[in-house]
């Protein structure tokens, strides 16, 4: 027998592996979390690796779902094997040809990273939903359990489609399958290769469209025989369990774990037996152990084939002791009778002569976490009281459907090491800890685990890495709860969250922090302190934060972690060993990158296990009590009850009835003034001797955390002590003292304030967090954020604008993302009335993750709406906002028209000129609370029913948002249809350019030659000229902006679109962490004047109304391009930079491309500008 080939990775890798084999061709498009499939797919292809057929997968990115799963079916009908990758709302989208291409009898395989479907609120979580919103396509199911079960059965689901002629689904756990590395046994093609039934391939090939031998498929057909050709297609599946089944046999064979369509694990005699399938089956396997130690008759048969579900190889497989089953589904269905896979247990013994007890249960909704302890409740349950219906995992309080979870049980192995590592999103943990894993797992006989928790923020929210290290094959699909190794990367976290709860007696904590050695027992809170002492923890520092600025890498200290980790776990390698392979792995990561690169990360491996220092614990620290909580009575219900519970990690906890008057997903507005997070280690501190006032740097923060605020004499003279204030500057301000203030708590060091100052020596700069907390800056710029009244004082240009409150604050936005300054900025200008549609993607993660929302009011309490549909049918989501809106003050009209007769004058005229105005939002915003009160002074039903519709007084200010993947290409189709209908929207797309959500996959926007995700060597054909195609239309504002270049410019664009009565279209040049600009985002603006300064991204508007004048409406704002900076500005980001490396066969000309295509549209912006309207007729 040959070696076997062990390697770490994850669900995903192991799927693309497999799928690759049999793959000839792949229609892709990017959805979380099976993303990484294709990814892996299409730069295999890249690199020239083949397939069974000796080629590379053709891989071709559709425009959305349903374009992919129509590229297969075409793909499949001209007798090519075809397979895509997909979850959740995407496999939806896809349904319409499963049905086609399961009625056609073609081969073809999707891989489902199962997902959580969007309803009343998006998850991008696992579960079974999506998978069973499939099961009646005509598709078979097939289910793999955990990584290597991917490895394992991926294969089988090809094998079996092209021996039955019936396509197939496969599917395994979205996250904690598809996400978790293992260590797991790699199956040689050789394997598939003997399987492969290379007769059937001939036989679909020779059923293929050809001209050579044509027919006609995709008939219509009537009632009279329909019936029979769709009873005649089913029947093929018959023949599927076998098949499976077979296959199934086959890598059992191979590889010594046995498979079949449904596999029993547990005692043989067992008396109560759970049904399920996915990840809880490992969970299952190792509860079962535990159990059957006891003496418990418990077992768990695991569903693989679901569809067909074959009653003969279910009962087969049954113990015939079982005299209890508990079905588990891990989906929901409001209204039926039960769960899918309840229901099939169901129906396998109707009419049965022993017929056991059969009770079914839900869980792990939205990868909600699901332990032995749970398993083991589970088991209780059945024993006892015999709850059918039942739910694990959550306390419903309210339909009193959950099952008691109070014992706990703990099934880890006593050789096996659990930890967990504490990260700050975007610093890298994540990848550290995957690197540890394949290091150990890769290097060593230990086999390894690791998989994340994370919130949704994009960068600084809080990550969590559970890792695991065994001698034996690791089955435990659910978070570690008592590890040995905690380490953590910020210290803020020890007063945020109970990360010391679950440490075992005995166990070793490893902290990062600034505080020095002398300074740290003052540091540390007393219930940390008390934690170490009673559990016996030993306690290491390390300050990464300096050593990784010191060193060169900044923000970075992933890579010191990482070494510090292995210096404190000589127990799983040597630390010398592990120092060398760390290096080797940076080689491999970074090298490409130069040596400089490289020996940064060397020298951060040294320096992790160079400047450890152990803390001593003091045994007296066990009998300190807890410091008293400050309770802040002003906080909100939502964010004390709810927000508060689900920051700290706790989310857990909560009972159903918690969200009572929330259960359509809704949130308050304004809640992520309440975090606080702290995640700066530097922040701004404002020079107020340089600053020359322009607030330049409070319009391009793009948090909202830099403030410029005119206080009047009262509000000056009550500032805390410590205010820096100055005379304000500019006309009718000398009544005011002029001040900035930066809200400490809430930054995220991004930098981008200092970059953009213009100050002669600049105003502002980097300092240390707790210098400036110590100098209460925190307090002074609460009292300044809350006390202090914003000064409306116009938005004729930037300046006065910021002295406006921004109504998007303190989002989960990467730092110094490109996107937020924009829509900070519409919030200022038309906040007070605005209904936003957002698409999904990053602006709705970072604009909208429970239970944080960015969006805030007023005094007044009006503030910006805003509401997420799907990812591609934004366009018509709002565009069907801005119908409903209208139609309801169409009636309005209607209801002041028909009764002025009965009003008294000042009614009257204020009526008439709300009929004559309806459509200016200042004169409306107005005249709402006017016509509010002089109608509640009649007391007649017109007048009642107008005060029903108040809310509809003001003309709305609608905004359709999103990026570049849903404009240029998923929802592309719903913005043309929108804006063709001439209707009074705004359409903001964030242009980065890429699919910045889902990790940074190509985009009809991606210009020619760049590096992205699903366009490994460069993209092969240029952008899309998203704006040219709408100025062809010729009633649509168009216009294309740049913060970096010309703030004035972005401002005048959006006063003019919002102010067009029509539909308008404003394009926004946004840097994004997937571009790899050189010194990163802290650059996000200068970037952004650098790609218009050279020509690569030119800032104009296009008003339509100039026409009524004879004038061209085209205006180029920004200046000729300075085509010598074009190159500069190409080789700032490794999106280009890389490309002579990665593709150095085509990389001048991929670049020259790129120049080419930058000219040609500047040149055909020149023309479009020259031409001639004076005889243009209206």
């Amino acid at each position: 027998m040959a070696e076997k080939k062990i390697h770490s990775m994850d669900g995903t890798e192991a799927c693309a592996y497999a799928s690759y084999a049999f793959t000839e061709v792949a229609g892709i498009y990017p959805i979380t979390p099976s993303s990484p499939i294709p990814q892996h797919v299409d730069l295999w292809a890249s690199q020239g690796k083949k397939n069974l057929f000796g080629m590379p997968v053709k891989v071709v990115e559709m425009q959305s779902e349903a374009g992919a799963a129509g590229a297969v079916h075409g793909s499949l009908q001209a007798g090519l094997l075809t397979t895509t990758f997909t979850a959740s709302q995407g496999l939806l989208l896809k349904l319409p040809n499963m049905y086609k291409i399961a009625g056609q009898l073609l081969p073809g395989v999707i891989h489902v990273a199962a997902r959580s479907i969007a309803s009343q609120a998006l998850s991008i979580f696992g579960d079974h939903q999506d998978v069973m919103a499939a099961r009646q396509t005509g598709f078979a199911i097939l289910a793999s359990n955990s990584v290597q079960e991917i490895m394992d059965i991926a294969g089988v689901a090809h094998l079996a489609a092209i021996k039955s002629s019936v396509p197939f689904l496969h599917f395994f756990d979205g996250f904690r399958t598809s996400h978790e590395v293992n260590t797991i046994e790699v199956l040689d093609y050789e394997v598939f290769n003997r399987l492969l039934d290379k007769e059937a391939v001939q036989k679909f090939r020779d059923n293929a469209m050809n001209p050579a031998h044509p027919k006609t498929r995709g008939t219509a057909q009537n009632d009279d025989i329909y019936f029979q050709t769709r009873t005649l297609q089913a029947s093929h599946y018959d023949k599927v369990p076998d098949i499976v089944n077979y296959y199934l046999g086959e890598i059992s064979k191979e590889t010594g774990r046995r498979y079949a369509p449904f596999v029993y694990y547990g005692d043989p005699e067992a008396t109560d037996v759970i049904v399920a399938m996915g990840s809880i089956v490992e969970t299952a396997k190792e509860t079962i152990d535990y159990l059957n130690k006891k003496g418990q008759k418990v077992g768990i048969l695991s569903v693989h084939l679901y569809r067909p579900f074959s009653k003969h190889y279910f009962l087969d497989e049954m113990p015939k002791t079982v005299e209890r089953i508990s079905v588990l589904d891990r989906t929901i269905e409001p209204g039926s009778t039960g769960e899918p896979l309840y229901l099939d247990v169901k129906s396998i013994y109707y009419g049965e002569e022993k017929q056991p007890l059969i009770i079914g249960g839900i869980y792990g909704l939205s990868s909600k976490d699901t332990t032995p302890t749970m398993v083991n409740a589970i088991y209780k349950n059945l024993k006892g009281e015999q709850k059918d219906h039942f739910t694990v995992g959550i306390n419903d309080d309210i339909t009193h459907t959950s099952i008691d979870i109070s014992e706990e049980i703990d099934v880890t192995a006593d050789s096996t090491s659990e930890i967990i590592f504490y990260g700050l999103g975007s610093d890298g943990t994540v990848g550290a800890s995957k690197n540890v894993v394949k290091i150990v797992g890769d290097n060593t006989k230990l086999y390894s685990q690791a998989y994340a928790s994370y919130d949704s923020k994009k960068a600084g929210g809080t990550t969590r890495m559970h890792v695991r290290f065994s001698p034996n094959p690791i089955k435990s699909t659910y978070l570690v709860n008592n590890p040995h190794f905690i380490s953590c990367s910020n210290d803020g976290y020890l007063v945020k969250f109970d990360m010391l709860k679950g440490i075992r007696k005995g166990g070793r904590f490893l902290l990062n922090t600034q505080t020095p050695l002398e300074e740290i027992e003052a540091f540390l809170p007393n219930k940390v302190k008390r934690q170490l002492a009673e559990k016996n923890i030993k306690f290491y520092i390390i300050n990464a934060v300096d050593l990784a600025y010191e060193i060169g890498l900044g923000r970075r200290i992933n890579t010191i972690m990482q070494s510090a980790f292995f210096k404190l776990n000589e127990q799983l390698m040597p630390f010398e060993k592990a120092n060398e392979l760390m290096k080797d792995y940076a080689l491999k990561s970074y090298g490409r990158k130069g040596d400089a690169v490289v020996k940064l990360n060397y020298d951060a491996i040294d320096a992790g296990g160079n400047h450890l220092v152990q803390v001593p614990v003091k045994p007296e620290w066990v009998n300190l009590t807890d410091e008293e909580d400050k309770v802040d009575n002003t906080r909100p219900a939502f964010v004390k009850n709810i927000a508060d519970v689900i920051n700290r990690l706790e989310g857990d906890s909560l009972p159903v009835s918690a969200f009572i008057g929330l259960e359509d997903g809704s949130m308050v507005q304004g809640t992520t003034a309440y975090e606080k997070r702290g995640i700066a280690n530097f922040v701004p501190e404002w020079e107020f001797d340089k600053c020359i006032q322009c607030n330049q740097c409070v319009f391009a923060c793009p948090h909202a955390v830099i403030r410029a605020f005119l206080a009047d004499e009262s509000e000056a003279a009550n500032a805390p002590e410590g205010t820096k204030l100055l005379d304000a500057k500019g006309k009718d301000l000398t009544q005011y003292k002029y001040t900035i203030q930066v809200s400490t708590l809430d930054c995220t060091e991004c930098g981008v304030c200092v970059d953009v100052c213009p100050a002669p020596g600049k105003a502002l700069r980097m300092t240390p967090i707790g210098g400036e907390l110590e100098k209460g800056s925190q307090q002074i710029a609460d009292y300044f954020f809350n006390e202090v009244t914003y000064k409306n004082i116009g938005t004729n240009n930037v300046k006065n604008l910021n002295f406006n409150k921004p109504l998007f604050e303190f989002s989960g936005a990467c730092a110094g993302c490109g996107e937020t300054p924009y829509i900070k900025a519409i919030t200022q200008l038309f906040g007070e009335r605005m209904l936003l549609a957002n698409a999904t993607g990053c602006t709705s993660i970072y604009g909208a993750s429970y239970p944080g929302t960015p969006y805030t009011t007023l005094p007044n309490g009006r503030g910006p709406a805003w509401a997420n549909s799907l990812f591609e049918d934004n366009a018509e989501f709002g565009f069907g906002m801005r119908i409903g809106y209208e139609t309801a003050r169409d009636r309005i009209q209607t209801l002041l028209a028909n009764h002025l007769d009965e009003m008294d004058e000042p009614l009257k005229e204020l009526a008439q000129e709300w009929i004559e105005k309806r459509n200016d939002g200042d004169f409306s915003l107005e005249a709402s609370p006017k016509l509010v009160e002089e109608l509640a002074k009649i007391d007649k039903p017109f007048a009642k029913e107008l005060l029903s519709l108040k809310d509809y007084f003001v003309k709305l200010s609608q905004w359709i948002m999103g990026g570049d993947g849903w404009a240029y290409d998923i929802g592309y189709g719903g913005i043309d249809h929108v804006i063709a209908n001439n209707e009074d929207v705004n359409i903001l797309v964030l242009d980065t350019e890429v699919y910045s959500n889902t990790g940074g996959q190509s985009s009809k926007s991606a210009p020619q030659g760049a590096i992205a995700k699903f366009a490994a060597s460069g993209k092969p054909t240029k952008k899309k000229d998203l704006a040219a195609m709408a100025m062809s239309y010729g009633h649509v504002y168009v216009a294309q902006i740049s913060h970096g270049a010309s703030p004035a410019q972005v401002i005048k664009a959006l006063k003019e679109a919002e102010s067009y009565n029509g539909p308008s279209l404003v394009i926004a040049y946004s840097p994004c962490i997937e571009h790899g600009i050189k010194g990163g985002l802290t650059y996000s603006q200068s970037q952004s004047k650098l790609a218009t300064e050279c020509g690569y991204w030119p800032t104009f508007r296009y008003d339509p109304r100039l026409l009524s004048e004879g004038k061209n409406p085209l205006q180029i704002d920004s200046k000729p391009p300075v085509w010598d900076k074009y190159q500069d500005y190409l080789l700032s980001e490794t999106r280009y930079a890389q490309l002579s490396q990665i593709n150095p066969d085509r990389a001048d000309e991929l670049l020259q491309a790129n120049l080419k295509d930058a000219k040609n549209r500047w040149n055909n912006y020149q023309r479009m500008r020259a031409m001639d309207y004076s005889n243009y007729e209206i």
